[in-house]
């Protein structure tokens, strides 16, 4: 009897052992749900993070987004107007089909056309003019102009395939049935609302992935999301509250993760209209837009104590900003610093615009999509009002924040921006140049900013092929479209994840919620 349940507890034991060497299931609780598996249709960091683990691009980000090979193996140019790609053999799309150079091309005329966007992906693209294809293997990119951030540019587009993607919705990819990749996972349903599920793709042609499932599920109450880790409902969160991270420190069965992201928060005004919706004078009657006067923009960013904010909002986890990117980034100005709290400066100024009784604004903003988002608006608005602006404060879900802020209809906004590309010319192409449906800019510059010598700037970087030389032209541009309050920077977040006991996440810059960043105590 006692060799029986000796040899049983052996088995057992191995059995464990198997199990726990082997891949399992995990499940990820996500702050923010991607708004659809087209990795094409919005330029929005949870659709990024999430079409990752199906859909990869031909140059690949790590954690710091530094480039590293993707699915092409190598790059350079081979002239002043054109860049070849060479692409990685022996790759297969989910359903067994070769991947070749005919992706690349159809991915590249899809990607900036996907109807009903509200922030697409030609900023990145539009400055290619042809797709050359050599061979199964080579492709080449041609450009009007030289294009030194070629590289950058392509790492942020997810490669589909010709052979689903012609003629396919953005319905399609989120039913399924066109969300055909390449990647470490493949799809196995999108419920929106809920979850989204992946499989892993044992024919990868990379490391296998870890995990035989995985579950995001969408969890946007701060404290459910919480309770769901502790209780072990998931292994690992996103976005852990402010308010909760101290306790989370000393709780031994969770590990968290911080990291400084590239991700500004920030305001938009309406600098287009004289007669903006939300704008209004001081007694509700109209009032002519205040926002397109500098000295108004800068009384508001005056008003904003933003050590405040970072203090009592973001229980210090944020850092102040004062422009597009944090320190240590490409394209960042040396000469920039955060605007001084000074109400008393703020009310001067609004007196020499002619409003010194002040005036009436509604403050919109989402209220799901970046950490304390609708109590950032709230303490920007007590603030605002204290200096004689009387701020109103309307936050929504974020899937109604940007369709609406895309077609403009609020006055002034409470926005956030992770630049994809990890450098200067990503945010300034998309917020604040001049908006050209065209040429791909200005696609979320919603306060239709305009800026004629920002803009010749930066077109002069994006052809000029010394390093040092474009960083000092996208630094100028900076400089002057921040110095003009194209936008009011505010702070830039701090992320925090959190896992279970038994594994980590690797923080990333772009703050991406990866599977393929946690990982294993030991590993």
């Amino acid at each position: 009897m006692r060799r029986l349940q000796a040899l049983a507890a052996l088995l057992g034991a191995i059995l464990f052992l198997a199990g726990a060497a082997g891949a399992a299931e995990l499940t990820i609780g996500l702050a923010v749900e991607p708004t659809s598996v087209d990795p094409h249709f919005h330029n929005l960091t949870p659709n990024e993070a999430a079409s990752k683990h199906i859909f990869e691009k031909l140059i690949d980000q790590n954690e710091k987004q530094q480039l590293r090979p993707g699915l092409a193996v190598s790059w350079k140019p081979i002239d002043d107007l054109t860049w070849e790609f060479k692409l990685r053999q022996g790759v297969r799309w989910h359903d067994g089909t070769p991947f070749t150079a005919a992706d690349v091309r159809f991915t590249v005329e899809r990607a900036p056309k996907v109807p009903n966007s509200p922030s697409g992906y030609g900023i990145y693209l539009n400055q290619i003019k042809e797709v050359q294809v050599v061979d199964d293997h080579t492709v080449r990119l041609k450009t009007a102009a030289p294009y030194p951030l070629m590289a950058t540019d392509i790492s942020t587009i997810a490669i589909v395939s010709k052979k689903h993607g012609e003629g396919a919705t953005t319905a399609d990819y989120n039913s399924g049935k066109a969300a055909v990749g390449t990647g470490p996972y493949k799809f196995e349903r999108f419920t929106p609302g809920d979850r989204y599920v992946f499989v892993r793709n044992s024919d990868y042609w990379g490391p296998k992935a870890e995990w035989d499932r995985v579950t995001l599920r969408f969890i946007k109450n701060d404290s459910a999301r919480v309770a769901a880790l502790l209780a072990g409902d998931v292994d690992v969160i996103e976005q852990v509250p402010t308010a909760d991270i101290e306790n989370l420190k000393k709780n031994p069965k969770v590990a968290l993760s911080q990291g400084v992201s590239n991700r500004v928060i920030f305001l938009h005004m309406d600098h287009a209209r004289d007669d903006s919706p939300f704008a209004k004078a001081k007694d509700g009657g109209p009032i002519k837009n205040p926002l397109r006067d500098l000295r108004v923009r800068k009384a508001i960013s005056k008003a904003i104590n933003r050590q405040a904010i970072i203090e009592r909002v973001m229980e210090g986890v944020a850092l102040p900003a004062a422009q597009l990117l944090p320190e240590g980034f490409f394209g960042v100005s040396p000469k920039l610093e955060p605007e001084k709290y000074d109400p008393e400066g703020a009310k001067k100024l609004l007196a020499e615009a002619g409003l010194a009784n002040g005036f009436r604004v509604t403050l919109h903003g989402p209220n799901d999509r970046y950490i304390n988002d609708a109590k950032i608006a709230q303490a920007v608005a007590q603030m605002l009002t204290r200096v004689g602006i009387q701020t109103e404060v309307q936050t929504m879900p974020a899937s109604v924040f940007f369709a609406r802020g895309s077609k403009l209809e609020f006055s002034f906004l409470l926005v956030g921006w992770g630049a994809g590309s990890g450098e200067a010319s990503s945010p300034l192409k998309s917020l604040l140049a001049t908006f050209d449906k065209d040429k791909g800019r200005g696609a979320s510059n919603r306060g239709r900013y305009s800026n004629p010598e920002m803009d010749r700037l930066l077109e002069q970087a994006l052809v000029t092929v010394d390093d040092g030389k474009r960083e000092a032209l996208l630094q100028r541009a900076t400089e002057l479209a921040i110095n003009d309050l194209g936008i009011i920077p505010l702070h830039f977040q701090v992320n925090t994840w959190a896992a279970r006991r038994g594994l980590r996440y690797v923080p990333r810059t772009d703050e991406h919620t990866l599977a393929t960043s946690v990982t294993r105590e030991g590993a």
